[in-house]
């Protein structure tokens, strides 16, 4: 049992704790969740007068600080308890105060009960188990290291080659000749036949290079090298050769964890990239703001430019680039034939800033033409992928000549497309989230069945079940998007068990302690988004044009709202109209604060004007509740809202003139998966405050470059930012102290350099690892396909047929 609940049951805490239940009771709710139980919990230490120090350092205080969620039923209540990250217990407490442990297949049992979807007399519903298939995985232990995968995964594989180094040494030589390029073989050639003779032969290598000059370039004694077995890809003069080469001896003599890094990382074995984003609007002009279509095409651009660059400097280094050996980055994404004056109707786009780097479009196969040749919703779009799928294959052999090496899926859909292509063409397959609409959408797999006719959550969650367990590796953009904090249950911890009721119970969805997870936070493009202050690298003639468009602009095909006063501060935002990036919220706060109202100005960049140039429901919405908050706080002479869509130069000065300015970004999302406008407005210069619920906590650190903000209290958001107005008022270098700490944290911490330096060696660490246990990941493989085919396939084609009937 708990030890939390028997320190309660021992003493004389017991009476509240029965007390507290009862009270919860006379609510009339069933269903608590954590932020309901702690202010349920606050309200009875007041009304019962408890000492100040009950609240948290009492033994009923402690076991609620750690419960996740309370259940109540006829005669018993349910506690989550959650006493640790990425680990959760499950007690039933009865009347006489009984505690029985429970099940997870009982509390799903439960979930199922409370909304009437429990019927055991009609059979049992399908349960997914997927731990039995990280048997094959060795496990992270500390949750303080998960996200910490490759660095795992390197001591374990790096002891192997300690412990049995004959059968891991055969395995790396095996794998050293395997890589090829367009039929140039690489590294090593038949002259070596075994891992002895590569021991022998790498020694003999090192005598030879290390009597050369180190700046000798390797086509001087290419033809010597392969004499004794060995081919390109060393490195590109005497001196990086010798480096490799000793790595390699390092590595056989004395494995260690760090030299088996270092070297994987070296090996030449990534020359084409797919990165899959299917669903919005993918394109480099004239697409954000657009529906579905925002901080995820931004972030696979950039990250497409880095890979491109990233690999060419590896291949210099290698000594390729005299071969003829380049890279080759491919965006797969969907072509939409009614384009709306953007590029997505065109089938191959380069990407502006790169040799080899291009946008390939993909066409859903043609059903309903009147859905098929416009934008579908990225919660439409599942009947269409599996064909998307087969059909991009055949793209991406005839653009490559070839296989991919890596493939990078990007949301939901293009994971699961990633999945789909992973599998059939049998190379390493990496996940990138984003953002998990499970926990977006609080109770969404419980009511699933009420939600389903506008979201398609049973089709898009089984999606994610599928492709976050057949990745080879994922890549997060923080610690907590994978296990949360102590506070908060993390997005893919949210998968670990689950119920959805009358179609499955997940009772292990995801192994949180797998090596797999890595955390790798994305970039800012440091050509478009620097600091306001280098003026030098300013267009004057931009900068006025964007001043004139943020302040005095009267068009009202493109501004809503005029300022009554320029001169006072700006509140500035930028973000999707949709319930999630909250605008209406920040709309909201300012408005219901006269203080701020007198202070400030607010202006929101936001995609549209219209209704009627919108055909996104949600976006409708949203639309309807800004007029509508505008109306009731009489807004009209303090807000300024821009219904453009920026190219991306222009969205860089943009920040920059609220820079000038002296103004504020605030980030108000009920929930974010990472922020890439908190990067873009940092590095810009700009005192950001962002919303606490998801990834900007690691991005911040509050109030030292940067402030949290919780986007549901609308009165203390209006505070932080009065205080902080106040301050700059008495001291008016605290506006650049915190402008000039939130440039150093982008620089030092989030560039785009740094992430593909670590991606490009995940992915070779991982390629190593898939080679040394592919034959371990079959039953899995085969377990994900019965549940595509089983359960996804059938409910895709039902959607598929409600299609047709539209």
């Amino acid at each position: 049992m708990s030890d939390l609940i028997q320190s309660v049951l021992k003493c004389d805490e017991k009476i509240d704790l029965r007390q507290f239940a009862s009270e919860l009771r006379t609510t009339g709710q069933q269903y608590f969740l954590r932020n309901d139980i702690v202010r349920a919990f606050s309200d009875y230490c007041t009304h019962h007068e408890k000492p100040s120090n009950f609240y948290q350092s009492s033994s009923l205080g402690k076991l609620i600080l750690y419960t996740q969620e309370i259940i109540l039923e006829n005669e018993s209540l349910c506690m989550i308890v959650r006493p640790k990250i990425a680990s959760q217990e499950i007690f039933r407490i009865l009347e006489d105060l009984t505690v029985e442990p429970m099940t997870v297949q009982e509390l799903l049992d439960l979930r199922d009960r409370l909304v009437n979807h429990h019927h055991p007399n009609e059979g049992d519903v399908l349960e997914l188990d997927f731990a039995p298939f990280y048997d094959y995985s060795p496990i992270i232990r500390d949750p303080k290291n998960i996200g910490k995968g490759v660095q795992f995964l390197n001591r374990y594989l790096s002891s192997k080659l300690f412990q049995d180094s004959e059968q891991t040494l055969e395995l790396l030589y095996e794998f050293l000749s395997l890589h090829q390029y367009n039929g140039l073989q690489l590294l090593i050639n038949q002259r070596i036949k075994n891992r002895r003779e590569l021991s022998q032969k790498v020694k003999q290598a090192l005598s030879f290079v290390s009597d050369r000059p180190p700046e000798e370039p390797f086509e001087n004694f290419r033809f010597d090298l392969q004499i004794l077995g060995f081919e390109p890809g060393w490195g590109n003069t005497a001196g990086r050769v010798r480096d490799t080469l000793e790595i390699l001896d390092e590595l056989i003599d004395s494995p260690n964890d760090a030299v088996l890094e270092s070297f994987i990382s070296r090996i030449p074995m990534i020359f084409r990239i797919v990165l899959v984003s299917v669903h919005g609007w993918f394109g480099q002009e004239g697409v954000l703001g657009r529906p579905d279509t925002g901080g995820q095409v931004v972030y696979v651009l950039d990250q497409a430019r880095s890979l491109e660059k990233q690999l060419q400097e590896e291949f210099n280094l290698g000594g390729l680039d005299t071969l003829g050996v380049h890279p080759k980055v491919i965006i797969l994404s969907r072509l939409i034939p009614n384009a709306d004056g953007t590029r997505c109707n065109e089938r191959l786009e380069k990407i502006h800033g790169t040799d080899n780097g291009w946008i390939l479009r993909v066409p859903l196969r043609e059903h309903n033409p009147n859905l098929t040749q416009n934008w579908i919703s990225r919660f439409e779009i599942w009947p269409y992928l599996e064909t998307y799928a087969i059909d991009a294959e055949k793209e991406l052999l005839a653009e490559f000549q070839g296989k991919p090496d890596l493939i990078v899926g990007n949301y939901s859909d293009g994971n699961l497309v990633a999945f789909l292509l992973a599998r059939r063409l049998k190379v390493t397959q990496c996940n990138i989230a984003h953002a998990l609409e499970k926990s977006k959408y609080l109770f969404s797999n419980l009511y699933w069945q009420d939600l389903d006719s506008q979201y398609h959550f049973s089709l898009q969650f089984t999606a994610d079940l599928i492709a976050m367990n057949a990745a080879n590796f994922i890549i997060s953009s923080t610690y907590q998007e994978i296990v949360g904090t102590p506070d908060s249950v993390g997005q893919y911890e949210s998968y670990a068990c689950f119920t959805m009721p009358d179609l499955y119970h997940v009772v292990n969805g995801i192994e949180l302690f797998s090596p797999k997870f890595n955390v790798v936070p994305p970039g800012v493009n440091e050509a478009v988004y620097f600091p306001y202050t280098r003026t030098q690298d300013r267009i004057p003639s931009n900068r006025e044009r964007l001043e004139e468009l943020l302040f005095t602009l009267d068009d009202p095909a493109q501004v809503f709202g005029k300022l009554e006063d320029p001169n006072k501060p700006i509140l500035f935002s930028v973000a999707r109209l949709d319930r999630i990036k909250n605008l209406t919220g920040l709309a909201e706060c300012f408005g219901r604060s006269p203080e701020l109202q007198k202070r400030c100005n607010l202006i929101l960049v936001a995609g549209k004007l219209r209704t009627e140039d919108s055909t996104d429901t949600e976006e409708i919405s949203e639309m309807q509740k800004l007029y509508g908050i505008i109306e009731q706080y009489n807004l009209y002479n303090k807000i300024r809202w821009l219904g453009v869509r920026l190219s991306k130069s222009d969205s860089g000065e943009l920040y920059r003139v609220i820079g000038d300015h002296k103004g504020i970004f605030v980030q108000p999302a009920l929930f974010e998966a990472f922020g890439l406008t908190i990067l873009e407005a940092m590095v810009s210069g700009l005192p950001t405050f962002a919303t606490q619920f998801g990834g900007p906590l690691e991005i911040i650190q509050d109030k030292v470059n940067g402030f949290y903000i919780n986007p549901t209290n609308l009165e203390e958001t209006a505070q932080k930012l009065l205080d902080f107005l106040s301050k700059h008022e008495q001291n008016p270098q605290y506006w650049d102290e915190i402008s000039q700490r939130a440039i150093e944290r982008v620089y030092t911490t989030y560039t785009w350099k740094i992430h593909t330096t670590r991606l490009l060696s995940l992915s070779k660490i991982y390629g190593f690892w898939n080679y040394t246990s592919k034959e371990n990941r079959e039953d899995m493989l085969r377990y994900l396909e019965a549940l595509f085919y089983l359960v996804y396939k059938p409910r895709a084609q039902a959607l598929l047929q409600q299609h047709w009937d539209r």
